[in-house]
């Protein structure tokens, strides 16, 4: 089997196997959590939450401890054969982009010259290198704007390393260590530098200084494992050309490492959260605003410009007079239901055999003979008739208008014949446009009729008023009257009186 289905085997039996334990991407850490944080962070956390600092502190993460193998290449004069080699890493996240890496790569390769190779004296050879190395690695996608944690790491490296090499090239059909920049007559354990390079000619092992470059990509499978695949560049320092065993012009040699990598977090998880580049750093910003449960919110203020105790938003009377009473609804207080607010009515329990009051809420009914302010009361019933003869009397042209009947003494739906009827009283008022009607409902027996009567009177007036467009000044409002309660009756009238009434029993409203 070649060496990179062995790799490609690899790989996929780690997929397989730990795919299973894939969990749900989480947004992170608990913000309120303090024992991921460091001591020496632990006051910034503490102004954090007493909303004194607005960033919260970083927390521990925990530290990425990769193994991989690969295939592995020398770029240089001979014509490469792929090599193998293997990786182990310890990384480090500095913060959600960035992190350190320290590494070890062993590598073993082998060429072998073209034609052309062999007639400008190359030899196959074959190269075993050692290389430390510190990369620092920048994540590109850890930052997401409309999505949680990432699945997956795509990073960039860049770095420097030390690299020990030996190499060994064919004469004869054997291989021997090549010195490099000293042929067989050397010194047995003399170390000399040449180019820079420090070279020891009993064992032939260069040590030179190397610039690394490379990208990758880890797939997570769950908070503790991912898997990887990475492409990493080795080039050497100037003057060394001899990896594989043979110098030509200026160029140097470099080396190519391709590796798959298994990839494990270590560290405490109650004290470290999982390294920071598989976490989205805004995460917390977007969960409190979606939920905010850190944010320090204003305290609501509703305005009552008049002071009712009702807020205007919900204040149907928004002017409403200071010290007057009010219901839930901001409006004034109408106890007796005689359309003259508490705060004006002089008679705030006027009964309604008494109605329509007055403009002071006072009703129309004669004190008993019995009560000493009798003569007063007549004397004033005399001005008021002396008033009310001076007033032009209701035109005796005008005719009699309809009476509307109801199927049902708690009925008050309008059927045809009513709609009909109220139509023709309607042409009778626009033909009329300074005369008032008089809608007058019977049923005084008890509340429950007294509310039905109501309805069937406000259900006329309504009808007249939306439908048929009549202004409603042009009503007197009088109900619970004793008489039929299936009828109302409608009369054109030089009285005054109020156009509407509240619902003297609104808990009794027919459903």
């Amino acid at each position: 089997m070649s060496t990179k289905k062995l790799l490609l085997s690899m790989f996929l039996v780690v997929v397989l196997n730990t795919i299973g334990t894939a969990q749900v991407n989480e947004w992170g850490w608990d913000w309120k959590d303090s024992s991921k944080i460091a001591a020496k962070d632990m006051p910034q956390q503490n102004e954090f939450l007493n909303n004194n600092f607005p960033y919260p502190a970083k927390p521990r993460d925990q530290w990425e401890l990769g193994l991989g193998v690969g295939t592995s290449m020398i770029i240089g004069d001979v014509r490469s054969k792929a090599g193998f080699g293997g990786t182990i890493t310890a990384r480090k996240a500095l913060g959600h982009v960035i992190s350190l890496r320290l590494g070890y790569t062993g590598s073993f390769n082998s060429g072998k010259p073209s034609s052309y190779g062999v007639l400008i004296g190359e030899k196959s050879y074959k190269t075993q290198t050692h290389n430390g190395s510190l990369d620092l690695i920048a994540s590109l996608n850890t930052s997401r704007f409309y999505k949680a944690n990432p699945k997956y790491n795509i990073y960039v490296l860049g770095g420097f390393g030390i690299s020990a090499t030996q190499v060994q090239i064919e004469n004869n059909g054997a291989y021997n260590i090549f010195y490099g920049f000293r042929q067989p007559d050397h010194q047995a354990g003399l170390l000399t530098t040449v180019g820079g390079n420090k070279v020891n000619d009993r064992y032939g092992w260069s040590v030179f200084a190397t610039v690394n470059f490379g990208a990758g990509f880890a797939y997570k499978i769950n908070d503790k494992v991912n898997v990887g695949l990475e492409q990493k560049v080795f080039f050497t320092s100037p003057g060394y050309d001899y990896s594989d065993g043979f110098k030509s012009g200026n160029s140097n040699d470099y080396y190519s490492f391709t590796s798959v990598k298994l990839n494990l977090n270590i560290g405490n998880k109650s004290k470290r959260v999982q390294p920071l580049y598989w976490i989205n750093p805004n995460n917390y910003i977007y969960n409190e605003v979606n939920k905010p449960q850190h944010m320090k919110m204003p305290k609501v203020k509703l305005d009552d410009k008049d002071g009712d105790g009702v807020t205007d938003q919900f204040d149907l009377e928004p002017n409403t007079p200071a010290g007057a009473k009010v219901d839930t609804h901001g409006r004034s207080l109408d106890t007796d239901g005689d359309g003259v607010p508490d705060f004006k009515d002089k008679e705030i329990l006027t009964s309604q055999k008494c109605f329509p009051v007055n403009n002071d809420g006072v009703g129309t009914c004669p004190e008993p003979s019995c009560c000493k302010e009798m003569a007063d009361e007549v004397s004033k019933l005399k001005e008021e008739l002396a008033t009310k003869a001076t007033k032009p009397s209701l035109d005796p042209n005008l005719g009699e208008l309809p009476s509307i009947h109801f199927t049902g003494k708690n009925n008050s739906k309008l059927d045809k014949e009513a709609l009909g009827l109220l139509a023709g009283i309607a042409q009778k008022m626009k033909d009329n446009p300074n005369s008032r009607v008089k809608v007058i409902g019977y049923g005084s027996t008890d509340k429950k009729a007294q509310q039905a009567s109501w309805e069937k009177v406000n259900a006329v007036i309504k009808y007249l008023v939306e439908k048929q467009g009549i202004a409603e000044n042009r009503f007197i409002f009088t109900y619970g009257q004793d008489g039929d309660a299936n009828t109302v009756d409608v009369q054109f009238t030089a009285e005054e009186g109020p156009n509407t009434v509240p619902a003297p029993h609104p808990n009794l409203k027919n459903k």
